[in-house]
C-alpha cells in the first residue's frame, strides 16, 4: 500500500500489551477487517489535514454551544466536551449481540421494578434480599402500588459496557433515572459528517439521526388523554445544570416545550403549564429532575426546582412522568449485582452481557476478599455516579486505602468492589501521534408500547490521560463518534 510520507501515524501506532485493541491486533502492521477501510482512508491524509479536522471539530463544537460543566472546588467552569476525530468502529455482529443482550436486560429491569413496587415476588422468593431493597436510599416508597402506562418504568435507558483483555462486552453499570450523554452522540455524528462526509457513506454506517424521532413518538402513546396532539414537555432544572445544553437540544429536536418547575402548576390533580393565553394542560414529562427535587410535597421541601402537588397528579394517572419516579432503587450498584438473577427469575434465560463481578461489601466473605486484595480493586460508593466515590487501588496510596477500609466497616451497605477490569483501547489523535487510549461505551435505547429500540451506536467515552481507565468528562474524558457498520 503507498502511504502519503506526511501521514506515518498507522504504521506507527503500537497497542498497549495484555489489553484488547479495537483497531489493532498485537502483531505489527495488522489491522481488525472491520477498521480497514478507515485506516487506508486516513493514511492518504497529510497529517497537517488531519490537525485543521481537529480544530474545524472543535470550531463547530464551541459554536453549537457543545459544552458540559466541571464542578471543581465549589466552582462550575463550562468546557466543550474533549472530541477525538478517529471513529470508534463496531462490526455488524458485534453490535447484535450487544443489542440482544440490552434488549433483554432491560426487560427484566422493568418487570423487577413493577414487581419491587407492588408484589415484591422476588423478595417472597428469596432472589433479592429485603434489606438490600429497603436500605437503597432511593427505593421511593411514595410510588408504592401506582400504575404506570404500559408496565413501563425504564422509558430512555443508557446502559454503560467495558470490553475485557479478551474483548468480551460487560455491563458495568445501569443507568435508568436520567440518562444523559445522547447529544454528544448526536453531535459527534454531525461534525464527523463535515469532517469525513465521504469517508460514511463508503463504510455504510447506521444512522442515529433516529434517536429524538422514536424518543418522541414513545412520550406521545403514554399520553392519558386520548387526544391527537398531546402536550409533551421537557422539565429541566435550568441552565446551571450541567446537562442544560442537552436538555434544550432534545426539547428543540423533538419540537417540545423547555419548561422550569415554576412553569407548571397543579390542580385539582393535574398538570398545567403557564402560557401568554392561560393554563394548558400537561400529559407528558420527560423530566431531567432527579426524584427528591420533583415535587416539594411529597420529598424535599425545601426544592425549587419542582412542582407542588406533582406527585397526585402521578398518582392519579393524569400525567406520565418519564422515566418512572423511583427507578434508583435498579440503579444501586449493589442490586446491580443481582440483575443475572432478574433475567432468570423474570425471563428464565441466562444473561446475554455478563456483569463485572461484584462483591457486596455486607458479605463478610465478599468484604475479606476484598480487603486482600484491594490493589486490584476498584472500590465504588453504591450511590455514587459521574467517577465520584471511586477509590482504584492499583492508584491508591496506603493511607487512602486504610481510609477506604475504615469507610467500609462504618458502613458495608454503602460500598460495592469490583476486579480492575482492562479495559480495551481506540486509536486517539493526540498531537502528532496516534496512541491507545482506554473507552467504555453507552449504548441509548429506548423502551415503548411497541417494543425497545437500542440506537445502533451510542457515546463513547475515551480516558484522554495516558493509562487512565476513567473515561467520565468530569474526571479527564472525552468522546468520539461510534460506527455500528450495517453489514
Amino acid at each position: 500500500m503507498t502511504t502519503s510520507k506526511e501521514n506515518q501515524l498507522f504504521e506507527s501506532y503500537t497497542p498497549r500489551p495484555h489489553f484488547w485493541d479495537e483497531m489493532a491486533t498485537h502483531t505489527e502492521g495488522v489491522f481488525r477487517p472491520h477498521y480497514e477501510s478507515v485506516v487506508q482512508f486516513l493514511q492518504q491524509l497529510p497529517l497537517a489535514t488531519l490537525h485543521r479536522k481537529e480544530e474545524l471539530a472543535k470550531e463547530l463544537f464551541m459554536n453549537q454551544g457543545v459544552t458540559f460543566t466541571v464542578y471543581f472546588e465549589n466552582e462550575g467552569i463550562e468546557r466543550i466536551f474533549p472530541f477525538d476525530i478517529i471513529p470508534r468502529i463496531i462490526q455488524a455482529s458485534e453490535w447484535s449481540h450487544i443489542e440482544k443482550g440490552v434488549k433483554q436486560r432491560l426487560k427484566a429491569l422493568n418487570k423487577f421494578l413493577k414487581d419491587i413496587y407492588h408484589d415484591q415476588n422476588i423478595i417472597k422468593d428469596g432472589i433479592v434480599p429485603a434489606d438490600l431493597i429497603v436500605s437503597c436510599p432511593h427505593f421511593t416508597r411514595e410510588v408504592a402500588n401506582i400504575d404506570v402506562p404500559f408496565d413501563i418504568y425504564v422509558h430512555i435507558a443508557g446502559i454503560d459496557l467495558i470490553r475485557d483483555s479478551d474483548g468480551t462486552y460487560y455491563v458495568l453499570e445501569d443507568n435508568l433515572r436520567t440518562p444523559s450523554g445522547v447529544s454528544y452522540m448526536m453531535e459527534n455524528r454531525e461534525v464527523t459528517k463535515r469532517l469525513f462526509p465521504d469517508l460514511l457513506a463508503e463504510c455504510r454506517v447506521s444512522s442515529v439521526v433516529e434517536y429524538p424521532i422514536l424518543l418522541h413518538r414513545n412520550l406521545k402513546a403514554l399520553a392519558p388523554r386520548a387526544v391527537s396532539n398531546p402536550n409533551i414537555v421537557l422539565l429541566t432544572p435550568g441552565i446551571y445544570n450541567s446537562a442544560y445544553y442537552e436538555h434544550t437540544f432534545l426539547a428543540r429536536s423533538m419540537g417540545i416545550e423547555l419548561v422550569e418547575g415554576r412553569d407548571l402548576v397543579v390542580t385539582d390533580h393535574k398538570v398545567f403549564m403557564k402560557t401568554t393565553r392561560g393554563l394548558r394542560q400537561v400529559d407528558v414529562i420527560y423530566r431531567r429532575v432527579d426524584d427528591e427535587f420533583l415535587d416539594p410535597l411529597v420529598f424535599r421541601g425545601d426544592s425549587l426546582l419542582g412542582v407542588p402537588g406533582l406527585m397526585s397528579a402521578y398518582r392519579k394517572g393524569t400525567v406520565a412522568i418519564v422515566n418512572a419516579v423511583g427507578n434508583g432503587v435498579a440503579d444501586d450498584k449493589a442490586i446491580y449485582a443481582y440483575v443475572p438473577d432478574m433475567i432468570k427469575y423474570y425471563l428464565n434465560e441466562e444473561a446475554i452481557l455478563k456483569n463485572v463481578p461484584t462483591f457486596r461489601m455486607q458479605i463478610e466473605d465478599d468484604r475479606q476478599h476484598t480487603f486482600n486484595n484491594m490493589h486490584n480493586m476498584v472500590i465504588k460508593r453504591t450511590n455514587e455516579s459521574g467517577g465520584y466515590g471511586m477509590v482504584m487501588g492499583n492508584k491508591a496510596t496506603e493511607e487512602e486505602l486504610e481510609a477506604t477500609k475504615k469507610a467500609i466497616l462504618e458502613d458495608p451497605r454503602s460500598f460495592i468492589a469490583q476486579p480492575i477490569i482492562r479495559l480495551s483501547t481506540v486509536p486517539c489523535l493526540l498531537g502528532d501521534s496516534l496512541q491507545p487510549r482506554h473507552v467504555d461505551l453507552r449504548p441509548y435505547a429506548l423502551c415503548g408500547p411497541n417494543g425497545i429500540d437500542v440506537v445502533p451506536g451510542g457515546l463513547t467515552r475515551v480516558a484522554l490521560r495516558e493509562g487512565s481507565l476513567v473515561v467520565n468528562s468530569s474526571q479527564g474524558g472525552g468522546s468520539k463518534d461510534t460506527w455500528v457498520l450495517e453489514s
